[in-house]
């Protein structure tokens, strides 16, 4: 593989061959993704030990992203994750005393430390991508499972800036009926967390089919899902290995995405918003009657 395909990204690289990985190189995939750092400064021992797979599969799996060794996909994981004075270290530290202190102060710091790692993932240049591509006439927004809650808070949020939203859920043929005019003016946002939505696929051939945009908001799985969106957001929704998972981090990401979908909007964006104001003082004034 050339040079320049080791260059990329960890979540490119992977995208790239997403097809090809088997179900154990998607599970060690996933635990990368969970804990990059404690990989990096790791042996590739270590890393097999994590899911219990034989030192050789984590050989593979780095000569199929691209490198000739695991020693080369390690220094890459250095300079990918490992940074000097990295806020993440110093909130890990907290996590053993909040051990101790309750279920609270353990969740907060298991979310900060969450929040903090989140930028190795996503960076604000894949934030401006995601929004460039739902600055469209609609989006159309498909959330399974625990997903529904962000996907009723896109929908909202997206309504609010002036861009028609639509909810896909229910039965197969709920989701053909609700698909049918997707166009390639509209685009089509999902979410998938602990593993690949049962209608991702066909909804993301129809928007390939069609030629519309399609942006993905994702846990770990996010790197292994096929086909690929046109923008993936991947990022791990816990501080802890083996904690509790919350939606803090893709909501993080989702308003992320609202504030540059605002900035990019600009006066179109506060307008819309001018006059959601009025009509909900005006709603309220009539309820109060």
């Amino acid at each position: 593989m050339s040079k320049n395909k080791v260059q990329l990204p960890l979540i490119e690289r992977v995208q790239a061959v997403a097809t090809d990985l088997t179900g154990t190189e998607q599970k060690l995939i996933s635990e990368l993704l969970k804990a990059p750092r404690d990989i990096a400064i790791g042996t590739s021992n270590e890393f097999a030990a994590r899911l219990g797979v034989h030192e050789a599969t984590t050989s593979r799996l780095a000569r199929k992203l691209g490198f000739s060794s695991y020693s080369e996909f390690r220094d890459e994981l250095r300079r990918e994750f490992l940074k000097v004075a990295d806020p993440a270290e110093r909130i890990s530290a907290t996590l053993s005393d909040a051990k101790t202190q309750g279920f609270l102060p353990l969740l907060v710091a298991s979310e900060l430390a969450a929040l903090t790692a989140m930028t190795d993932h996503v960076t604000d240049a894949r934030i401006l991508e995601a929004a460039e591509k739902l600055d469209c006439p609609r989006v159309f927004i498909y959330g399974h499972g625990n997903a529904e809650a962000l996907a009723v808070l896109m929908e909202r949020r997206l309504r609010r800036l002036g861009i028609d939203s639509h909810p896909l859920s229910g039965s197969p043929r709920d989701l053909a009926e609700q698909i049918l005019t997707l166009s390639a003016k509209d685009a089509l946002l999902l979410f998938a967390f602990r593993r690949q939505p049962p209608d991702y696929t066909r909804l993301m051939e129809v928007a390939a089919n069609v030629g519309a945009s399609t942006v993905v908001i994702s846990g770990t799985v996010g790197p292994s899902l096929t086909p690929r969106p046109d923008v993936l957001l991947s990022a791990p929704r816990a501080g802890m290995p083996d904690s509790f998972q919350t939606l803090t981090v893709p909501m993080a990401i989702c308003n992320a995405i609202n504030l540059a979908l605002a900035a990019r909007r600009g006066d179109q964006a506060l307008s819309q918003l001018d006059r959601l104001g009025e009509l909900i003082a005006k709603f309220e004034t009539n309820s109060a009657r």
